[in-house]
């Protein structure tokens, strides 16, 4: 290539160009800068590294280079877009957020078809409160399944895309290339029939996921159900799952600690905050707690209706299985003297390694997008 004589315009566009490529046509460019005015590589793959490559010779003073396509018309608007939201190339970004801005269809075709570009290799796409619709939904997971093996962190949250969304961003996660590891859908509309969609995908494909934020959503005993069909899958790693204001019954959370006690060796951080667990659900879940196998690091239960007495099984819990859990949140529960007795009476233990302890009485902003 460094003998090659390049026309002042020239077209290399879907010619199977890999990142080896890239680095040699940089470095022919570097030894001989100043002809080439416009250069086509769309339709190649570059790696990780490649669109570097080209987008370092673009500072050179003595390269003569005006045009440089990368992108398709619609991803190279995107493209424009986004640098000029976040002050830097998406092509050389491994997180993208786009959180608060209104996309619009116009904006979500461009996005959906920089998402498609071989050149882009986000890690993690956040578009929490883009007022995102099922229709757009479709677009963005269509264009996340044909390049599924990047990304590894989705979060949606604040959009009401509701059932039919999800069942769109389940399609994504029922690929065996999807490799994702953080999922978070909090307050999208969802209902059981969603969770079941959900849940059905990563049964397919469970290995991957580590985080699942499902907070603010009515999943109903159905979902329950089915999220706790997924929970007890051996191949199962989830390591954090959040289901704040979940309107979370009895019934449900029954449901969800005899799947945490089947498979109870992965999870690290759960969060029920803001649901009324009551006695039989909080009881429930102190059982869990006294399995040596679970090895839960964070738990966290803010206004849960939590009374002295249920207090005091939880601390009970925790002194029979004490050495794993890091931090406890019990704010806005109705403790007591007796209740905080218990837990000072816990905090005495040796072997209790708790590092964060939160008892705050203020209702906490954290349950909203």
């Amino acid at each position: 290539i460094n003998e090659f004589h390049f026309h002042p315009c020239s077209s290399l566009s879907d010619c199977s160009i890999t990142e080896e490529g890239y680095k040699a046509l940089a470095s022919a460019l570097r030894s001989n800068p100043s002809h080439l005015i416009e250069l086509d590589l769309r339709g190649n793959d570059p790696g990780q590294s490649g669109v570097k490559e080209l987008s370092d010779l673009l500072q050179d003073p003595n390269c003569q280079l005006k045009t440089l396509r990368f992108l398709g018309p619609a991803a190279e608007e995107a493209c424009q877009y986004v640098t000029g939201i976040v002050g830097k190339n998406p092509l050389l970004l491994r997180e993208l957020n786009l959180s608060e801005h209104e996309l619009g269809d116009t904006r979500v075709n461009q996005i959906s078809a920089l998402l498609q570009d071989k050149h882009c290799t986000l890690n993690t796409l956040t578009l929490r409160r883009c007022s995102i619709t099922e229709k757009q939904c479709l677009i963005l997971t269509s264009a996340l399944k044909s390049n599924p093996s990047q990304l590894r962190e989705l979060d949606l949250s604040g959009n009401k895309i509701e059932n039919t969304g999800v069942k769109h961003v389940s399609e994504t996660l029922k690929d065996e290339r999807c490799k994702l590891e953080r999922l978070r859908l909090r307050y999208c509309d969802m209902t059981d029939e969603g969770c079941s969609a959900l849940t059905s995908a990563l049964k397919l494909n469970p290995s991957h996921l580590r985080e699942l934020d499902l907070s603010e959503n009515k999943l109903g005993d159905y979902g329950f159900e089915k999220l706790s069909d997924l929970l007890k899958n051996p191949q199962c790693k989830l390591e954090t799952l959040d289901l704040c204001k979940c309107s979370i019954t009895e019934k449900q959370c029954v449901f969800l600690t005899s799947a945490l006690k089947s498979n109870p060796s992965h999870l690290r951080e759960l969060d029920l905050s803001g649901n009324e667990l009551k006695h039989t659900g909080v009881n429930k879940l102190y059982d869990v707690l006294e399995d040596s196998c679970f090895k839960l690091e964070r738990l966290r239960l803010r206004y849960c209706g939590i009374k002295a007495d249920d207090c005091s099984a939880l601390t009970s819990a925790l002194k029979s299985n004490p050495s794993h859990l890091r931090e406890l949140d019990l704010s806005g529960n109705e403790l007591g003297d007796s209740g905080v007795k218990n837990l000072c009476d816990l905090l005495k233990n040796p072997q209790f390694k708790l590092e964060i302890l939160q008892l705050v009485s203020l209702y906490c902003t954290a349950f909203t997008v």
